[in-house]
């Protein structure tokens, strides 16, 4: 009994957690100190706070890979959730590991905009696309992000002549177009873009760097 005792604890997943990037949220989990881990297999459970049942994720049922996609499970953006996941191994099974608390419109981290750079001999005419939910429309076109928050926009530039770690702020706002003049032809800019959410105080990471020379 003790033996098996053991292989429980030995096999039951670690650091359960929720990781969402614009509502696309997965549940991640790491293996237990088993050393025959890499034949355990796991199972993930989901339900709303406040609900009394567990939902079994049937894609997630006795499977190997330590992550399972529950961003049809949790669209309901203002609800919290919880996950849970059991592993398997030599027919023992593990107690539940259960995560935090996760209610997606407070906790996804939203991506960077999509960043366009048109240039004329002396401005730059910058392009900005919100980042996309998983969530779709009935036409079928994703919905984006900025039907869910109230979104800011914020435009860097990087003189390349200048020390490359030295980003100017030029445009906080909605606007999608914006218009960046007084620029020294010859010289190389890049221009990066974050979101800011003012609400919850969060900024994405940088949108890729679109460099231009004038």
């Amino acid at each position: 009994v003790m033996e098996k005792q053991d292989l429980q604890d030995s096999i039951k997943p670690q650091k359960v957690e929720f990781h969402s990037l614009n509502f696309n949220s997965t549940l991640h989990w790491q293996p237990g100190w088993a050393r025959e881990a890499r034949d355990t297999l796991y199972f993930v459970q989901y339900k709303v706070y406040g609900q009394s049942t567990w939902q079994n994720k049937d894609d997630c049922w006795g499977i190997q890979r330590h992550v399972c996609d529950l961003t049809h499970e949790t669209s309901d953006i203002q609800e919290p959730y919880y996950g849970r996941v059991k592993a398997a191994l030599a027919g023992v099974y593990s107690n539940w590991s259960l995560s935090c608390r996760f209610t997606p419109w407070r906790e996804t981290m939203i991506g960077p905009p999509m960043v366009t750079v048109v240039h004329s001999n002396k401005s730059v005419t910058v392009k900005l696309q919100a980042p996309r939910s998983p969530y779709k429309r009935k036409r079928g076109s994703k919905i984006p992000m900025t039907n869910y928050y109230d979104l800011l926009y914020q435009v860097f530039i990087i003189n390349n002549l200048l020390d490359e770690q030295h980003s100017v702020l030029v445009y906080e706002g909605k606007d999608k177009v914006i218009k960046i003049k007084d620029l020294r032809p010859g010289v190389s800019y890049c221009i990066v873009a974050k979101t800011y959410l003012p609400m919850l105080d969060r900024s994405s990471a940088y949108s890729s760097r679109q460099c231009i020379v004038l």
